[in-house]
């Protein structure tokens, strides 16, 4: 018993920690404009690779400058912005597709199911970073298609859960009297079926975010996401690798906050799933 309550106590610090984490990155998304020292694409050639404060550095730049003398800080900030940005952007792209075919595949079931479900397993199948990969190399590096490539990963796993949970709601017996009564599939959807099920699926979206971020470093540090002068956490891993040696905390830094956001969601997830669903408890 002993064992077990701490246990339990270490991760209930655990979970408090993460929510702390990821509000505070929720405050840097939101006042990342009022918190930056300087433009994070401002160029400083007479301070580059300044060390940070601590080691040799100064107020200027106090978690150093990078190889064009840019300050980490601001370029830190930034990059919390518009990597979170677009792994919530993804993330609600591929809930809202994988929702709507999953509903569709529910509701229309025979020949309409199996081609969504064909859909799921070809998607499933799929290496996706190398599909990614050749659509960016082919069509471009536009944001716009950036975030929707991204939105389309993990599109399935909605698809399949909602398909599953509507299915069965279906069956149950306030759906089956509303239906009765007169009312319409959008409405059966809308206002019945779905927000029984939204608990599910923002547990799910929450456990299928760090995904994404993971998803989106990956292809910014390969050099097909965010472009120049914009910056996120992946493409400052990626210029950071070149002087890993020299000024380690170009890399450090946001390799750092890549993966306490993304174990902080995971365990965000766990508990929000252990909070709705009682029989995990």
């Amino acid at each position: 018993m002993p064992s077990l309550r701490t246990g339990k106590h270490w991760r209930n610090r655990a979970i408090v920690a993460a929510l702390v984490w990821l509000a505070l990155m929720l405050a840097v998304v939101l006042l990342a404009d009022r918190i930056t020292p300087h433009d994070y694409a401002t160029l400083d050639l007479r301070h580059r690779l300044a060390p940070p404060l601590g080691f040799g550095g100064s107020l200027a730049h106090p978690f150093g400058s990078d190889e064009l003398g840019r300050d980490v800080l601001a370029r830190l900030v930034m990059s919390i912005r518009v990597s979170l940005l677009i792994a919530f952007g993804a993330t609600l792209i591929g809930a809202t597709l994988g929702t709507t075919l999953g509903v569709l595949a529910a509701h229309f079931r025979g020949y309409v199911e199996q081609v969504i479900l064909a859909c799921v397993d070809f998607q499933a199948s799929m290496p996706f970073l190398v599909l990614a990969l050749a659509v960016l190399a082919f069509f471009g590096n536009s944001l716009f298609l950036f975030v929707a490539l991204v939105g389309l990963h993990g599109w399935e796993r909605y698809a399949r859960i909602t398909r599953a949970l509507a299915m069965s709601s279906n069956a149950q017996v306030y759906v089956i009297a509303v239906r009765q009564l007169g009312a319409g599939p959008w409405r059966v959807y809308l206002r019945h079926v779905l927000p029984n099920i939204a608990s599910t699926l923002i547990v799910t979206m929450t456990l299928a975010f760090p995904d994404i971020i993971l998803l989106e470093s990956g292809l910014s540090f390969l050099g097909l996401g965010v472009q120049p002068p914009l910056t996120s956490l992946g493409n400052m891993v990626g210029y950071g690798r070149d002087y890993l040696a020299r000024a380690p905390w170009i890399l450090v830094l946001p390799s750092l906050v890549i993966s306490l956001t993304t174990l902080s969601m995971s365990l965000a997830g766990d508990w929000l799933r252990d909070r709705i669903d009682k029989t995990l408890s």
